[in-house]
């Protein structure tokens, strides 16, 4: 099987993050989850294309502007490894759409910590709000539980 590569990006105003409560879709590994918008590469996409499609298919809004932040490698079970390239953004324009795979919603900084993320979420959430600059970050996860945690090359 092949890896998967994704994007995820944190879209930041007045001191909120725009998350997406999964709440929707059926057979989803993030169904309750909150987090980011992104979503998987098509065919040929480099990674600020899929980032920029994935946010106006689920969002509306067009990125004027974004920081690429880290690298996070998910490894679950027996599935194929995902790489996920994080980014942020404050710089975007356009009319906020409803997302057919959750609910949006503006979230004060203060209060993402009490949603419903998965652990490792927390994990880089912290790194963005301590605004290292970039980062490589390898989240192992067995039975839906963080086992593992290396950031950039280091055992936390």
């Amino acid at each position: 099987m092949k890896s998967q590569l994704t994007t995820l990006c944190y879209i930041e105003r007045d001191g909120c993050y725009l998350m997406l409560h999964r709440v929707t879709k059926k057979n989803d590994i993030n169904h309750d989850k909150w987090i980011g918008v992104g979503g998987h590469f098509e065919k040929g996409e480099s990674p600020e294309e899929c980032l920029l499609r994935e946010v106006r298919e689920e969002t509306g809004f067009t990125l004027n502007s974004f920081d690429f932040r880290g690298i996070v490698t998910f490894v679950s079970d027996d599935d194929p490894a995902e790489y996920m390239c994080l980014y942020t953004s404050e710089d975007f324009s356009g009319s906020q759409l409803e997302c057919d795979e959750g609910n949006l919603e503006w979230v004060p900084l203060e209060k993402i910590d009490s949603l419903e993320l998965w652990e490792g979420d927390r994990i880089f959430l912290n790194l963005l709000k301590q605004k290292v600059p970039f980062f490589s970050l390898k989240l192992v996860y067995k039975n839906g539980t963080l086992v593992k945690k290396i950031l950039d090359g280091k055992d936390l």
